[in-house]
């Protein structure tokens, strides 16, 4: 019934089925679950200076048409600005610093709604130089939207936000981590 809910929503608005896109083939385990794909985010985008990360593993577990979208202040400190990137933008903006310089993300609180096939996730976490780093650099929230297409989970976007003095995580979102 689901995918043929999907055929009559895709032939209705003219988008074609996730499945019947192409993506880089993932591996079964990192899009098995919400817990799987999460743990897979944070794990490809994660590692020390100098090593390369494996950005075709990053893109298969996106959704077609994905996008990736941050938030933060204009150059001034002034106008509050969204970046919305595909995960091929993001790779290549991103993607060199965080090898260059180092760069360990983690969970560090989750909260999740769902509803039938879609997954609403507040991921806070919180970014390091090194894992050994004993405070980390910034903390935020990772807004993170997901799909089970009867097969497997896919991230449909990503929209976050760092925390600031001003704009603390609040503690009800810093429980729950799945590590």
């Amino acid at each position: 019934m689901n995918r043929l809910l999907a055929t009559l929503l895709a032939a209705l608005f003219g988008a074609a089925p996730l499945a019947a896109q192409t993506a880089p083939a993932a591996r079964a385990e990192d899009v098995a679950s919400v817990d799987a794909i999460i743990k897979t985010l944070y794990d490809v985008i994660s590692g020390p200076a100098g090593q390369k990360r494996d950005w075709n593993r990053f893109r298969s577990i996106f959704a077609p048409g994905a996008r990736l979208i941050p938030t933060g202040r204009d150059a001034a400190g002034k106008a509050r600005i969204a970046a919305v990137w595909s995960p091929d933008e993001y790779a290549s903006s991103v993607g060199g610093r965080l090898e260059e310089g180092g760069f360990f993300e983690t969970e560090i609180g989750r909260t999740a709604e769902q509803y039938g096939n879609i997954v609403q996730v507040f991921s806070a976490y919180d970014s390091k130089r090194t894992a050994a780093d004993p405070k980390p650099f910034a903390r935020g929230i990772n807004s993170i939207q997901l799909f089970n297409d009867g097969t497997r989970w896919w991230i449909v976007s990503i929209f976050w936000e760092g925390e600031t003095p001003s704009n603390p995580i609040p503690a009800k979102y810093l429980h729950g981590a799945r590590h």
